[in-house]
């Protein structure tokens, strides 16, 4: 069983009393060089907007330092994001999220979709990896300490429909 109380963002909130006060958008990550983790959060800074006024609060999961996640959101306009640091991936465990298989990360849908992803993202793409580039991304909803809906990835090259969640609980 997760305990929510227990996973700590860097703004000292737990995500069990997040997920009481609002439903929360949880985002994990791929490692910062990913070119889909970068139209992640492409995708979501243009719904920033909406999320605010849905009352939604987004927290991103990473495997990096604080400080370096907090760099790399500022290029994509989250300036001072909830975010949490995982860079031994127990929480992506936690959450069920699994280590990629070389299909899932290499095959053919990933190539295509990469290039696709690089052309459309105003955002210079980095070679630097910093995280583990095997890591499977996902996305869950929590609210009122249950986790209400999810969006597990089956290919790093999965684009979810960001729209599903953020009108998820309604609020």
């Amino acid at each position: 069983m997760i305990q929510l109380n227990k996973i700590i963002t860097n703004k000292d909130n737990d995500l069990d009393s997040l997920s009481r006060s609002n439903p929360v958008i949880l985002v994990f990550l791929r490692h910062f060089g990913c070119i889909f983790c970068k139209e992640a959060l492409h995708d979501l800074a243009e719904k920033k907007a909406e999320i605010a006024y849905k009352k939604l609060k987004l927290v991103f999961v990473h495997m990096t330092n604080l400080s370096l996640a907090d760099n790399f959101f500022r290029e994509f306009q989250f300036e001072n994001p909830e975010h949490i640091s995982d860079p031994e991936c127990d929480i992506y465990q936690q959450f069920g999220l699994a280590k990629g298989k070389l299909n899932q990360l290499f095959g053919l849908k990933t190539w295509v979709r990469g290039f696709q992803a690089s052309r459309n993202l105003p955002h210079n793409i980095s070679i630097k990896q910093i995280g583990d580039s095997f890591q499977m991304p996902g996305i869950f909803v929590l609210f009122e300490g249950k986790i209400v809906d999810s969006y597990i990835h089956k290919s790093a090259a999965d684009r979810p429909d960001y729209n599903k969640f953020i009108n998820c609980c309604n609020t």
